[in-house]
């Protein structure tokens, strides 16, 4: 059976049975929403999701009741985020990658080589970057997002005969990237050779030197077994996805205040949980691989930060998301453009 990214990252993890919402003496809640994702129900997006759902329902006393679809059942990425803004569905993690092709700005949190690492993410995207770009979500798409946003990760660099080490070693590097323009041009500034395809091409693809490279996260390379095919890992940070919860603008309104209390503070504390889970798996994939013999090593972001600079990247960029965005996120990373 050909491997998907769902099917790799879903290997060796116990499948989570949800569990039944707290019953209470009230009859049917005075609000009851659905959220729908993609993740898999064995995912800890979806456990987080759950634990949240049910601490809603028990703060609330029954009042609001929260329904969580995973595995697509409720439809696609795109398809959600089209119920949620027209209101058929109140509720659905959105990644960056997904706002950013309906709403250009939102790329700003993916931008290359802009965030060192999690010492500089979090801090943006709780403050006032994050503040901006939820202002955004709001008035151009219809939706609210809760300030918390959710951890995928950031991708890293794995080669096959010699680390990644400055910006140089990119040149001409036959490097397998996702079939996404914005990856693309990542790398194509950098004066790589980018090729777009899906993961189950990814392994014939090493294996036949049609690439000799890839970027992924950690988690994917450890399940994947990449590291059949690659025997170094560098550590660039040069990008990151995450996942906003968004709501219904609409069904947001009209939800008293105590209750859009209970709801934000319940959501954004399994944000907080899900981060610290992803942060385990990272560091879990790190030293499995390292013990299987993958040669890791840091990377300083100055040389290819200047690379971008002088391809015109940042720029581009800048136009793209706009000054307010750029400015704040110059604000926690320095000066890119």
């Amino acid at each position: 059976m050909t491997p998907t990214r769902r099917r790799i990252l879903r290997a060796g993890v116990v499948a989570l049975a949800t569990p039944a919402l707290p019953r209470f003496a009230n009859a049917a809640p005075e609000f009851e929403w659905r959220l729908g994702h993609t993740a898999p129900e064995s995912f800890p997006l979806h456990k987080h999701l759950v634990e949240a759902a049910a601490e809603i329902a028990e703060k609330s006393e029954g009042r609001i009741q929260l329904i969580v679809r995973p595995d697509s059942q409720l439809g696609g990425q795109l398809g959600l985020v089209q119920q949620v803004r027209g209101g058929n569905l109140e509720m659905t993690p959105v990644t960056g990658q997904s706002l950013s092709g309906i709403l250009g700005p939102m790329f700003v949190q993916s931008v290359g080589f802009a965030f060192a690492g999690y010492e500089q993410l979090w801090p943006a995207l709780d403050g006032d970057l994050g503040k901006a770009m939820r202002a955004q979500i709001q008035e151009r798409l219809g939706m609210v997002a809760m300030t918390r946003c959710w951890d995928f990760g950031f991708r890293q660099i794995t080669t096959r005969t010699k680390p990644v080490t400055v910006a140089a070693d990119l040149a001409g590097l036959k490097i397998r990237v996702p079939i996404d323009p914005d990856r693309t041009a990542l790398f194509q500034a950098m004066k790589a050779t980018p090729v777009g395809m899906n993961l189950q091409d990814l392994i014939p693809a090493l294996r036949s030197h049609a690439v000799d490279a890839q970027d992924g996260i950690l988690p994917l390379v450890l399940a994947a077994q990449l590291y059949a095919e690659q025997s170094y890992c560098s550590i660039t940070n040069h990008s990151w996805e995450g996942q906003w919860i968004c709501v219904n603008a609409r069904a947001w309104q009209i939800l008293p205040d105590k209750l859009k209390n209970i709801v934000a503070i319940s959501i954004d504390k399994a944000a907080l949980l899900q981060r610290s889970d992803s942060a385990t798996a990272e560091a879990d994939a790190r030293n499995i691989l390292t013990k299987i013999g993958m040669t890791f090593n840091s990377v300083d972001p100055t040389s290819f930060r200047s690379m971008l600079r002088s391809a015109g990247y940042y720029d581009k960029v800048r136009q793209r998301v706009g000054d307010g965005l750029w400015g704040a996120l110059e604000k926690y990373v320095g000066r890119l453009a």
